[in-house]
């Protein structure tokens, strides 16, 4: 039974994050055309990808690259979503750092101190069509997991099963934040991109995790 992943293992975990949202660039651009500006499926694309040349020659453990990613996201991608995804990563880097293994309350705690970093600069909810309707189930999931002592195999299947309802509850949901947000009622009917590209995100770090712990 999977116990856990070891930090200095990390790396394919990075990269697989990487790749996949270089696989949903396109994807992410056409969701956020639909009721946003429609660059975040490209800004994501260049913050990963100059990521992914940044590590490609190092060895780097799995909360190294998450500060490192955090603070190339912070500062070198425009609009909100640097910021944001900077902070998430650097938050869950600093709460990981002496982390010899992460396991699946490792990373409840990195997770719940990404969240806890996003929430003291953004005024966003539940409800809102942000992100947040991605990381804030997916993070209780994870919790809840870890605290009811789940394999982390399982831990991670539930993760990923709230990021994704979360990710659809957007569809339905009336934009508050952001660009989107002036088309009020109107915003309905389409999912939120930065929701979509969380999702994407986290089941790759899921994903990756799996693929890597207990090697």
């Amino acid at each position: 039974m999977m116990s856990g992943m070891k930090n200095s293992a990390g790396k394919p975990v990075l990269l697989k994050m990487v790749a996949e949202i270089q696989k949903n660039k396109d994807y992410l651009g056409e969701v956020d055309g639909l009721i946003g500006d429609g660059d975040h499926g490209m800004n994501m694309n260049k913050g990963f990808t100059m990521f992914g040349q940044q590590i490609a020659g190092k060895d780097i453990s799995f909360t190294e690259g998450l500060d490192e990613l955090g603070n190339l996201l912070f500062s070198q991608i425009g609009g909100s979503m640097g910021p944001i995804y900077g902070t998430v990563f650097m938050s869950m880097a600093e709460t990981g750092q002496n982390l010899d293994v992460i396991d699946a309350a490792g990373l409840a705690a990195m997770l719940e101190a990404g969240l806890t970093g996003l929430q003291e600069i953004v005024e966003a909810k539940v409800g809102d069509k942000t992100l947040v309707d991605t990381l804030v189930p997916a993070n209780n999931a994870l919790q809840e997991a870890a605290k009811a002592g789940k394999s982390f195999a399982d831990a991670l299947a539930d993760m990923k099963a709230a990021a994704e309802k979360g990710r659809d509850s957007t569809k339905d949901l009336a934009a508050k934040f952001g660009r989107s947000s002036r088309l009020g009622e109107r915003s309905r009917g389409v999912l939120d991109a930065g929701a979509v590209s969380c999702c994407i995100i986290l089941s790759a770090i899921a994903d990756g995790i799996l693929e890597q712990a207990d090697k």
